[in-house]
């Protein structure tokens, strides 16, 4: 049995100490993290995507939410402090992050962002993210991953 390469996301979890399961899928190119949830039978509402933004102020923020659900531009400028924040361009992932579309998670990336997580994870025991790499996701404890990136939970979605 081959042995599973691990990405940046589960060697910073490994040395944090925080416990979680892998699960794979195949897949050559982005698909939607709906369609993720679907091809692993995860519940959409337990299965998040990350986004990566710009403040006005120059600095890159993290936010993880439902992958059914869109992200609202003004209540996350809001619990960052920024006047406004912007989606980087999809060409600008790997550069920012160290991560490509669709392989995107809030740990391990080349610099630590801050992160907020929406709050409907705070009543989670478990959700799934990406685990760093396209066809890879982490199950974790959104506590301990709000610990561990020093991060915290907030309404930041349309309603």
């Amino acid at each position: 049995m081959a042995k599973e390469l691990k990405t940046n996301a589960m060697r910073f979890l490994d040395k944090c100490r925080i416990e979680y399961t892998v699960h794979t899928y195949k897949c050559d190119e982005f698909i939607d993290g709906i369609d993720v949830a679907e091809k692993l039978n995860q519940p959409l509402d337990e299965t998040f995507k990350t986004l990566v933004v710009y403040g006005k102020s120059g600095n890159y923020y993290c936010f993880l939410l439902p992958v059914a659900m869109e992200l609202d531009l003004k209540k996350a400028a809001k619990s960052v402090g920024e006047k406004s924040i912007e989606m980087i361009h999809v060409k600008d992932i790997t550069k920012v992050t160290g991560y490509v579309r669709g392989g995107c998670t809030p740990i391990g990336m080349k610099k630590q962002f801050m992160t907020v997580i929406h709050n409907s994870a705070e009543k989670l025991e478990l959700f799934y993210i990406s685990g760093g790499r396209i066809g890879t996701q982490i199950r974790l404890s959104p506590e301990k991953l709000i610990n561990a990136v020093n991060g915290k939970f907030d309404d930041i979605v349309h309603q």
